[in-house]
């Protein structure tokens, strides 16, 4: 039996971890391009969206390659995509850094600000607490850290749904106040921390998303 490795383009769009994410989705089985290329990420089977640094600044890189409407338009047709740190952020309808409000995608409702804590950044390992059903989370106990580097997050949940729609499995996790540190959206994943330098976790988590991408 030949086994087909699923194709994921992780999205250059000039920011993010681009190679560790590379390494880490090979570590798992996927076959993985990086590139900018909107047909490329538009039609792989699955699309990692990394992002490092400022709201802003990852906004208007995600412009520049069209990547808000590569996300749009692959969650329209219900195909996955995985945003990770500020590529997570930047899902979010609007973030505010240093008094700057910038829109994000839009996908979820809800604001990207400054967490409430006494260190920051938030920057090292720490658990999460994943619902019961999650499948980003699936095999993994409640003592298992993942690897944080942030100073702002979201720290309310807005979205609600209902007409027969699934809620979204939302993970929190704390640092002087609550913040989302996963979602779980049908084809629209994401996570605050960093699975590609969470070690074996990380690659847990990755090869479980892997798994949804058909």
């Amino acid at each position: 039996m030949v086994v087909t490795k699923k194709d994921i383009v992780v999205l250059d769009y000039g920011s993010g971890n681009l190679r560790s994410a590379e390494r880490a989705l090979a570590r798992v089985g996927a076959e993985v391009t990086v590139t900018p290329d909107f047909d490329a990420a538009l039609n792989a089977d699955g699309l990692v969206v990394p992002g490092v640094g400022a709201f802003e600044a990852c906004m208007r890189g995600l412009k520049s390659v069209r990547g808000e409407q590569i996300i749009g338009r692959r969650l329209s047709g219900g195909r996955p995509v995985l945003g990770i740190c500020v590529g997570m952020q930047i899902l979010f309808a609007r973030g505010v850094e240093h008094g700057v409000e910038t829109e994000g995608c839009g996908e979820w409702p809800g604001t990207v600000e400054r967490l409430d804590a006494p260190v920051l950044p938030h920057m090292g390992w720490n658990t999460v607490k994943a619902p019961a059903g999650s499948v980003l989370f699936a095999g993994l106990d409640a003592a298992t850290r993942f690897y944080f580097v942030h100073s702002y997050g979201v720290r309310e949940w807005e979205l609600r749904t209902g007409d027969g729609f699934a809620e979204p499995i939302v993970t929190w996790a704390e640092h002087g106040v609550p913040f989302v540190a996963a979602v779980e959206n049908g084809p629209l994943m994401a996570t605050q921390f960093h699975p590609e330098k969470s070690g074996d976790a990380g690659a847990a988590l990755l090869k479980n998303w892997l798994d949804t991408v058909e």
